[in-house]
């Protein structure tokens, strides 16, 4: 089993619509996300890493693996 870090995580909070997150709501149910909060944090580090690699002019394969590390692989 691998241990969890024990460094404490920093959140804020992020002002949306309401009727943005009822659809996001109503969207998650048959996805693998348990909470709109989870869903939107995927949505965001997509699209940032997507800018980023768009940026630096990376390579495919490049992108892909800093894609992954992103979203928490090594």
């Amino acid at each position: 089993m691998a241990k969890k870090s024990t460094a404490k995580r920093k959140y804020t909070t992020i002002t949306i619509p309401a009727p943005l997150f009822q659809r996001l709501q109503k969207d998650i149910k048959t996805t693998g996300f348990s909470s709109v909060s989870d869903y939107v944090t995927f949505i965001l580090r997509e699209m940032t890493s997507e800018m980023e690699m768009r940026k630096s002019g990376k390579k495919d394969t490049e992108g892909v693996i800093e894609k992954l590390q992103a979203l928490g692989y090594k």
